[in-house]
Order: C-alpha cells, then sequence, then structure tokens
C-alpha cells in the first residue's frame, strides 16, 4: 500500500496553506489534532470469503481497485449484481475489502425502496433479523439469509481525537454541515480504536440532501459538557464506483 497522503487531508493542508498566504483564518480551530474527513459512502457490500469464491470462483481473492481512507480498507475491483424483492436489481455493486466475518449489505433508503427492500438502520456488524438477498457474480449467486441493511451514520475517532472531543466508543454527536442546503445530523455513533483516522461516512441520501461539496464547512458537535469542536472538512465522494 502507498504511504502517500491521502487526497482529502491533501486538499486540506492545500486550503490550510491558501487561507494563511491570504491572511485569512481558516475554520479549523487551533488544537485540533487531526483534520475532519467527511465521506459519502455509496451502497457497497462486505462479504466473507466463502461468499466470494461462490460468486468468483473457487480460491479467488479480492484485488484492490483503490485504497480507502482507513488504515487498510480498501474497494475491490469485484462487484456483483444484488437481486431484491419482485427481481429487482442493482448491478456493480462495489465489494470494500479484505474480506470479513460475516455478509452485509449496505444501503441509502432511496436504493432500497428502489429494489423493493424494507431494511432497518443499524450499526455495521448488527445484522440479527435484517432482510436477506440474493447476490450475483460471475461464477454463481450467493443467497444471503440476512443482512441488508442501511448503515448508521457514524465517526471513525482514534483516542486523540476522542480525548480532544471528549467522547467515548458508543457515544452519540452530531455534525453540522454549512451551505446553502446546510443541515445538522444528530445520532452520529462514534466509533473508536487505536488504527482509526478521524473520518464521518454518511450515505448517499445524507450527502446528497445537503449538497455537500469539497468545500462545505463541517464540525463535530458534542454534548457532553465541552465546547463546540470545529474541524475544516476534508471531503472526497466515495470511491466505491
Amino acid at each position: 500500500m502507498s504511504n502517500a497522503a491521502h487526497r482529502a487531508v491533501v486538499e486540506h493542508l492545500v486550503r490550510q496553506t491558501v487561507y494563511a498566504r491570504m491572511g485569512i483564518a481558516g475554520p479549523q480551530s487551533v488544537g485540533v489534532p487531526n483534520p475532519l474527513v467527511v465521506n459519502v459512502s455509496a451502497r457497497h457490500c462486505h462479504l466473507t470469503q466463502e461468499a466470494v469464491e461462490a460468486l468468483f470462483g473457487k480460491g479467488h481473492e479480492l484485488t484492490v481497485h483503490k485504497w480507502l481512507y482507513q488504515e487498510g480498507q480498501f474497494a475491490a475491483k469485484e462487484t456483483v449484481t444484488l437481486i431484491g424483492p419482485r427481481s429487482r436489481v442493482i448491478s456493480n455493486l462495489r465489494i470494500l475489502g479484505p474480506c470479513r466475518t460475516l455478509n452485509q449489505v449496505e444501503l441509502a433508503y432511496t436504493d432500497a425502496i428502489a429494489l423493493g427492500f424494507e431494511i432497518p438502520l443499524r450499526s455495521s456488524g448488527d445484522i440479527k433479523g435484517t432482510p436477506g438477498g440474493m447476490l450475483m457474480g460471475p461464477a454463481g449467486f450467493f443467497n444471503m439469509d440476512q443482512g441488508v441493511i442501511r448503515a448508521l451514520r457514524h465517526v471513525h475517532m482514534g483516542p486523540e481525537d476522542a480525548d480532544f472531543y471528549g467522547v467515548k466508543a458508543g457515544d452519540d454527536v452530531e455534525l453540522r454541515i454549512g451551505g446553502p442546503c446546510g443541515l445538522t445530523l444528530d445520532k452520529m455513533l462514534v466509533r473508536v480504536d487505536q488504527s482509526f483516522k478521524l473520518e464521518v461516512h454518511i450515505d448517499t441520501d445524507e450527502g446528497n440532501a445537503c449538497h455537500l461539496q469539497p468545500d462545505s464547512y463541517c464540525e463535530i458537535i458534542c454534548n457532553f459538557g465541552m465546547k463546540e469542536r470545529h474541524s475544516f472538512l476534508g471531503f472526497e465522494r466515495r470511491r466505491n464506483n
């Protein structure tokens, strides 16, 4: 994997340099440990190795199409077709790697309506009692008994970021997005791990509702006795396509 800085971070640094040369105070507060990256996560799936082999052939391994912002995560070259109720389909559904221990398809509500699914809002990995679906690949089919969800919007944080914002894993924070269609998204789940970079994931319905752009101003708002913490957005519409 390349050690080159991710594009969102490079764009953030370029903007901060331009602000400094123009004598303009950038929107990032002093003391923020890491730039905030907000990504719109298009529909995608996570699969087990068993599912990958059923869809692409015995022994097949996922190949990297594009590295994602979180360390070790990638959009695979491989895509599948999701067959929903009443035989409606979504083709070119991107697989995100590496393989996982469960099969999960993440859709926006608009996607689910188009397919005829009634999907619940769930945290990633919480798939008990969720609807299933049929996946079709070049080598065959794979039937998912469950695992089709709308993913709960969430923010990845390392321990340093969690300390700065005064939150812990499992807390909820808000994301305020500026601009002509600005809005505030509440109930955003905090996920904390030593390996995480500071990144928010929202889906296409949410990203389109606020018309999220590369220069949109975003901030995380916490309600745990701390002041609002401001971070400038480094934005890149994901990457699954």
